[in-house]
């Protein structure tokens, strides 16, 4: 009996003294106006989430893909990530301007959901990605945008022939 009760005691303590993993570590999404502030602050891209309520594909994203623990870390260091309910008529600030998360959907083109949309710190769009993506090319629209190949003048598919060398 002793030798259970040992055998025990070092399993529980080999389980409470395991690292917090980044799988435990949920995706911080932000509201509009937070988000962008702590973009300016971190100088970092935003990533909108444009999503709706009753949309299955953005429901889908958010368990198959934001929940994936490579997509989590990498958005988790490279990006702000923001949600912003497409049909919302909570105001938010953009280029000094009040507009409801409703207008700013449509002035970013979304007219489907869900849609992905990358915004420098200061709100300037660089593009948008519209309907769902599975992990692995979501991970490397990720990559394309937040290493800067879209801004060094690299297309998707040059990219995409570059990464699958290298991998």
């Amino acid at each position: 009996m002793k030798a259970f009760v040992r055998a025990a005691a070092w399993v529980l303590l080999l389980m409470v003294a395991q690292p917090a993993h980044s799988e435990d570590t949920p995706l911080a999404w932000r509201d509009w106006d937070s988000g962008f502030k702590e973009a300016r602050r971190q100088k970092r891209i935003v990533l909108v989430d444009v999503y709706t309520d009753w949309c299955g594909w953005c429901r889908r994203m958010d368990r198959d893909v934001y929940s994936r623990p490579e997509v989590r870390e990498y958005l988790q260091r490279t990006f702000v990530t923001v949600k912003l309910d497409a049909e919302a008529d909570k105001l938010g600030l953009y280029q000094g301007k009040a507009a409801t998360w409703r207008a700013l959907a449509a002035q970013f083109g979304v007219n489907g959901y869900p849609t992905t949309v990358f915004l420098r710190p200061e709100g300037e769009y660089i593009t948008r990605v519209p309907g769902y993506v599975p992990a692995e090319r979501f991970l490397d629209v990720l990559r394309y945008i937040g290493d800067g190949h879209m801004d060094r003048g690299v297309s998707f598919q040059e990219y995409l022939g570059k990464a699958a060398k290298g991998r």
